[in-house]
């Protein structure tokens, strides 16, 4: 039996305008929070992803126009955790402490969860941050990389900076493909069927090494014994990204400079991910510093080999024998890893089924779920 004094209702507070791995988070593990007894519910900015995120979940978001109008209307969110007996608040964005603290302060029984999906690079240990993270129960660091930035620049005692990895689906990632499926998934991402299909997943954008990626690309390209290959490109730019003249703009017009048009396919914001990476053989992730690497994990579960960023916390997640690494700085280093496993098949398969057993024994979103609510019942 449940104890009532128990808190089984927690708010999810996320206030962005963008779409990532953050942003994704809250409703990514809503499901597995109500499966395990929680009555979710979730605060966020109107008309953004994150609350029909939300929405596509389930849940029925409390929505404001902007923060300063989150902070304007503290009293009708007050009067919501109230009518909900809400006790804990899980907040995703530092920029979104300010109300989250400001909750806990007017509710001292609230229990404030902070979750950095970043890795903070500045200190931030001023009297502001002093004020906003002492109320705050846990902070939980993604990742071993993040909890040492973190130790050094958060204000916030040993004791109550955790590590928690995150978890994955892994019957949607690693869910059986016959043949049949993965042809229709290779059309639709308007790939060759009997290429060896190089994929670079995420959101388009300098930062997750797109540039470096292409340049490797264009090297390949002049290894003619090399079996046939494709390069594709899962995700969409946004915000100044995604405007003309920006990022992802720049790098179309150079894969058609590169005359690598028939060589690289931008497949766009794909919502069957996991489905798309089942069907490809070969996961690049090339990012200049990487909190987590959940693309990482998501490619291993869905069999793909995976050659990922020598920094951030990549390295954690890859070793020799489940997938390589390679400098992001270095399209040399790229060139070299992507043509290791493009020439032999075999290697292939052996490393993704070493990622794909080491992710299983690790990284279920069921478990990172128990831990969170362990932390969340104090």
């Amino acid at each position: 039996m449940t104890d009532s004094s128990v808190p089984l209702r927690v708010l999810h507070l996320c206030l962005s305008q963008s779409w990532g791995g953050l942003e994704m988070y809250p409703a990514r593990v809503t499901p597995e929070l109500q499966r395990q007894g929680w009555a979710v519910h979730g605060m966020a900015l109107a008309g953004t992803r994150v609350a029909d995120a939300f929405k596509a979940v389930g849940v029925e978001p409390l929505t404001v126009g902007s923060r300063p109008a989150a902070l304007l209307q503290l009293p009708r969110i007050l009067r919501y955790l109230d009518r909900h007996d809400i006790r804990v608040v899980h907040a995703h964005k530092s920029s979104d402490m300010q109300i989250a603290a400001l909750l806990a302060q007017r509710r001292p029984g609230l229990r404030l969860f902070f979750t950095d999906h970043m890795g903070v690079k500045k200190p931030k240990k001023d009297l502001y941050h002093r004020w906003a993270y002492a109320k705050a129960r846990r902070v939980f660091s993604i990742s071993q990389a993040t909890q040492q930035w973190n130790r050094a620049a958060l204000p916030v005692p040993a004791e109550r900076l955790v590590q928690l990895y995150y978890g994955i689906d892994l019957q949607a990632h690693g869910a059986p493909m016959s043949d049949q499926h993965r042809r229709e998934m290779r059309r639709s991402l308007e790939v060759d069927d009997q290429a060896v299909v190089i994929a670079l997943p995420g959101r388009v954008t300098r930062s997750k090494g797109h540039s470096v990626w292409v340049e490797a690309l264009r090297r390949l390209n002049e290894q003619p014994t090399l079996p046939h290959w494709q390069g594709v490109v899962v995700g969409e730019a946004s915000g100044a990204d995604a405007r003309p003249g920006g990022f992802a703009d720049e790098l179309r017009a150079t894969v058609e400079r590169e005359g690598l048009t028939h060589r690289v396919v931008f497949a766009g914001f794909r919502r069957d991910l996991a489905t798309c990476l089942q069907a490809v053989d070969i996961a690049c992730i090339p990012s200049e510093r990487e909190a987590f690497g959940l693309s990482v994990i998501e490619s291993m579960a869905a069999d793909c080999a995976v050659i990922g960023s020598a920094s951030g916390a990549i390295p954690e997640l890859i070793d020799q024998d489940r997938g390589r690494v390679a400098d992001p700085a270095d399209p040399g280093a790229w060139t070299a890893a992507i043509a290791e496993l493009v020439a032999d098949a075999d290697l292939r398969v052996r490393l993704a089924a070493a990622g794909r057993e080491w992710v299983n024994a690790r990284f279920t979103l069921a478990e990172h779920v128990e831990r969170l609510v362990g932390y969340y019942r104090g």
